[in-house]
C-alpha cells in the first residue's frame, strides 16, 4: 500500500518540512483542528499551484468555476492515465483507474468529502503505481521521488498522507473545510502536471 512513514517527514528538504508537518502533523490532527487555509495556501505555493489553488478555493460561491475546474481535473488525468505505458498485464488496472474518476468528481460535486478523500487516495496509490510500478510500493518511495524533483517528491509525499489518512477516524469527523481544502491540493497539482 502506498502510504508513506513518518520517518519520511524527515526527507523533506528543511525549507519545506515546517509547512507540511503543519499540513499533516506527524503525530495525526487533533479532532476539530486541521489545516489551516494559510497552511494549504503555503504549500499550494511551494508545489508551484498557488494561483490555480487561490482561484478554485475562492471559486466556492461559484458552481460554474467548480465544475469546470472539475471537468479540467477530469481530462487531465484521463490523459495522463491514457498516454501512460504500462505492461500488458497492467492494462486492466489502468481501466480500473479512469473508472474510479468519475465517482470522485460526484463525491466532490455532492461536498461528500471524506469520501473524497477515501476515492482519492485510492486513486494516488495506483496512480503512483503507473508512474513508477513496485518502487511506488516501497517505503522511501517519497524520498525516492523527492531525489527525482522537489516539488514531485511533495507531491508524491502529500498523496501517501491522504493515502494513509484513508479510512483514518478523523477523515470522519474533519470539518469539510479541512478535507476539501486537501482535497484541492492534490487535484489542482494533478490538473496541472
Amino acid at each position: 500500500m502506498f502510504k508513506c512513514p513518518p520517518s519520511t517527514s524527515k526527507a523533506l528538504p528543511k525549507e519545506y518540512r515546517a509547512i507540511a508537518e503543519k499540513l499533516f502533523p506527524p503525530g495525526g490532527y487533533v479532532e476539530g483542528k486541521g489545516p489551516s487555509v494559510e497552511t494549504s495556501a503555503a504549500f499550494a505555493d511551494i508545489l508551484g499551484i498557488y494561483e490555480d489553488y487561490r482561484q478554485i478555493r475562492d471559486a466556492q460561491a461559484s458552481v460554474q468555476s467548480v465544475d469546470k475546474f472539475l471537468d479540467r481535473f477530469q481530462n487531465n488525468l484521463d490523459l495522463l492515465i491514457q498516454k501512460t505505458w504500462v505492461e500488458k498485464a497492467d492494462e486492466t488496472r489502468k481501466e480500473k483507474l479512469l473508472d474510479a474518476i468519475p465517482p470522485l468528481v460526484a463525491f466532490i460535486e455532492k461536498e461528500e468529502y471524506s469520501h473524497a478523500v477515501e476515492a482519492f487516495g485510492s486513486i494516488l496509490e495506483e496512480l503512483a503505481y503507473l508512474f513508477f510500478g513496485a518502487q511506488s510500493q516501497k517505503d522511501d518511495f517519497a524520498e525516492y521521488a523527492l531525489r527525482i524533483d522537489t516539488q514531485m517528491g511533495l507531491f508524491w509525499w502529500y498523496g501517501g498522507q491522504i493515502n494513509g489518512a484513508r479510512g483514518a477516524a478523523w477523515v470522519k469527523k474533519a470539518d469539510k473545510s479541512v478535507l476539501r481544502a486537501l482535497l484541492l491540493l492534490g487535484i489542482c497539482y494533478l490538473t496541472n502536471f
